[in-house]
């Protein structure tokens, strides 16, 4: 582990002033600072992770929401028992994968619906032809 990267992240967070670093920088930061310190670290990366699913950036990425998704799961697990926020973080990162994986099956469904919507609307306009 580079020291001089974890300094920086260290210095990063403290001189944040959040509870919480979100974005990119935040996934950065407890992304290397979860490596050094998992039970200190993990939760708030189990957090952004999660957070970061629902980003506008990758709206249109359902592969790369799972892989946060998928990470944040990963990340709450790897806490210790005695860890006060993995259930809440555990529970909340199945959740929001349960839901993105609900939503990936919904979106055949509504295409295959919208496809049968259309086929009915035009059935009648070929009956009066």
């Amino acid at each position: 582990m580079d020291q001089d990267m974890v300094v920086l992240a260290r210095v990063r967070l403290l001189s944040a002033n959040r509870r919480v670093v979100r974005g990119a920088e935040g996934l950065w930061i407890y992304r290397l600072l979860t490596q050094v310190e998992p039970e200190a670290y993990g939760s708030k990366l189990a957090y952004v992770l999660v957070e970061e699913s629902a980003s506008p950036l990758v709206r249109d990425l359902p592969a790369r929401r799972l892989a946060l998704l998928d990470e944040a799961v990963e990340v709450a697990k790897a806490l210790g028992a005695s860890n006060p926020h993995r259930a809440k973080m555990l529970a909340r990162a199945l959740a929001a994968r349960q839901r993105e994986l609900e939503g990936r099956q919904a979106e055949p469904l509504a295409s295959d619906a919208r496809g049968h919507r259309e086929a009915l609307q035009a059935e009648p306009h070929e009956r009066d032809a």
